[in-house]
């Protein structure tokens, strides 16, 4: 059984940064690609960022290229989501999720290719 377990959300002024964490056990996690999702209020789940298995990677939505960076520590099994300049679009609930495929070749952007999801962590910006 696979758990992903998210932390360090919280409430932050605009132009203000947060560092997120996802936690994962129960599968090798060095051998999947790691993403990002959030979701507002009255939205879809949408994608923010992944990362390869093998870190040489990433991929960003276009909304928070320049400002967030994914990163990941294998022997820690967790990512990380550093998240600078931060802006009142960007509150949601954010989400990490693994890559159903083993060792994909490239990193992916839609929901239906990762099959594990954490419970979440939420993250307010005040303007």
């Amino acid at each position: 059984q696979v758990q992903l377990v998210e932390s360090g959300g919280g409430l932050v002024q605009a132009g203000g940064s947060l560092r997120l964490s996802c936690a994962a056990s129960g599968r090798t996690f060095s051998s999947y690609t790691m993403g990002w999702f959030r979701q507002a209020p009255g939205k879809e789940r949408e994608f923010v960022a992944a990362i390869s298995w093998s870190r040489f990677s990433t991929y960003y939505a276009d909304s928070v290229k320049g400002r967030f960076t994914i990163y990941r520590d294998n022997a820690k099994n967790t990512v990380y989501l550093q998240m600078n300049s931060l802006n009142p679009e960007d509150t949601a609930v954010y989400h990490c999720a693994a890559d159903r495929i083993h060792m994909r070749p490239y990193v992916v952007d839609t929901t239906y290719e990762y099959d594990y999801w954490g419970q979440g962590t939420q993250v307010t910006v005040s303007s």
